[in-house]
């Protein structure tokens, strides 16, 4: 849907952008005090799963609660401004559409959980680490796919796309954002676990093999 919309940023627009930045800023210190002792490779990725939680939990949490009392349109405060915000890209985030409720849902509460145990597990150098980011990165791709193949269907007929900000920023990067991630991560996996599994001692292997043959 191209709805007429100002392309100019507004006071709204900025401060959700701020707010924003400052989900990256407690990232990155967060990543700094906790992943010291990381490979350069595993503080980036601490860096994203630090921003992942955080975002589900202080953005998609409150959405979700919103979404269950009433709908973001009808709510007050700065979090709601927010909403209403990104609204004006995907009218869907007002209204407590059940299709993205449902997804955000399954995001605040299991992606929340994977994401804390996938930091824990980077951070401790556990086995069911790759499980883990496997795991969290099909679950984020699923939930971005489900948020817009049912729209792209009927012909997206929620989107606003007639604003460079609406359809850049709000549409494509900060949903793309979701995508490109968890597709490095694994194939971050991938190559993890190609390297285990060349490590593994094939002559000594074979030979219990036999013997328990």
């Amino acid at each position: 849907m191209d709805s007429a919309a100002p392309p100019v940023l507004s006071l709204v627009s900025v401060l959700s952008l701020l707010a924003c930045s400052i989900q990256v800023l407690a990232a990155i210190l967060l990543t700094r005090r906790c992943g010291g002792r990381s490979s350069a490779e595993d503080r980036w990725i601490l860096l994203w799963l630090f921003y992942d939680v955080i975002v589900h939990l202080t953005l998609e949490g409150p959405f979700v609660y919103m979404s269950l009392v009433g709908t973001v349109e009808t709510s007050d405060g700065p979090l709601a401004e927010l909403w209403k915000e990104y609204g004006k890209a995907d009218s869907r985030w007002l209204v407590s559409d059940p299709n993205i409720v449902a997804i955000e849902v399954l995001t605040v509460v299991l992606d929340s959980l994977l994401g804390l145990l996938l930091i824990h597990a980077v951070l401790k150098e556990k086995y069911y680490r790759h499980f883990l980011q496997i795991v969290l990165s099909v679950c984020e791709l699923y939930g971005g796919w489900m948020t817009f193949c049912p729209d792209w269907l009927v012909g997206s007929p929620n989107l606003n796309t007639s604003s460079w900000l609406y359809l850049w920023v709000y549409l494509v990067f900060f949903n793309g954002v979701w995508v490109l991630v968890p597709v490095l991560l694994l194939v971050q996996s991938w190559f993890s676990l190609r390297r285990l599994h060349a490590l593994r001692p094939d002559e000594n292997y074979s030979s219990v093999k036999r013997k328990l043959m």
